[in-house]
């Protein structure tokens, strides 16, 4: 396991754990000594110090946000500065605009990045990269399943990692995006980063 972390940490993790790979990424913090609790109710959400969106089926989590009446919570969080960890379909949800989505697909509009779904090929296509992030000192194993792309940033945007040409990790103000889905990885750094911001 590359990276480490020792002391019980105090803060609360939010895993949203409507549908998608949201297990993975608690058991992540889990080993950071970190608690992690599964959102699936506006009481939950208020438990929390920071939220991680996983991967999934955006448009399935879209419309669970809005059954769940979480969507409205989030985005007020989100407003006020919670930091949201959104991995994959959960990268997705958070964009500004969903070039491909369907149009009751709802997005939070909390980073400046214009998305395109699945643009990397479907289940058949996943595939595993070693990608640069700053910061770090060896590569990261980046795992990609059905992944989406982000077709261009706004200028507040930070672009932490690439995959060829692609930008596969940014950050602005309280919200970090990956393309893919860290919590696949035997390395839990990116976790720690973005613990870091919390």
């Amino acid at each position: 396991m590359v990276g480490v972390s020792h002391k019980k940490s105090a803060i609360k993790i939010g895993v949203l754990a409507l549908q998608g790979a949201f297990e993975r990424h608690q058991k992540v913090f889990l080993e950071l000594s970190v608690e992690a609790i599964q959102v699936r109710t506006p009481a939950d959400l208020a438990k929390v110090d920071a939220l991680v969106m996983p991967g999934g089926e955006s448009t399935t989590m879209s419309q669970l946000l809005e059954s769940s009446e979480l969507f409205g919570p989030i985005s007020l969080r989100i407003k006020q500065g919670l930091p949201v960890f959104g991995t994959c379909a959960g990268m997705i949800l958070l964009s500004k605009k969903i070039l491909d989505g369907r149009d009751d697909q709802l997005s939070f509009d909390a980073i400046d990045i214009d998305v395109q779904r699945n643009a990397y090929g479907r289940q058949i296509d996943s595939f595993e990269a070693e990608i640069e992030i700053d910061s770090f000192d060896s590569p990261f194993n980046a795992v990609f399943i059905r992944a989406p792309r982000i077709v261009s940033l706004g200028p507040e945007v930070h672009a932490l990692a690439y995959c060829g040409d692609d930008v596969v990790l940014a950050k602005q103000e309280n919200i970090l995006v990956a393309s893919f889905h860290p919590e696949l990885a035997n390395d839990v750094r990116l976790h720690e980063l973005f613990l870091k911001g919390v």
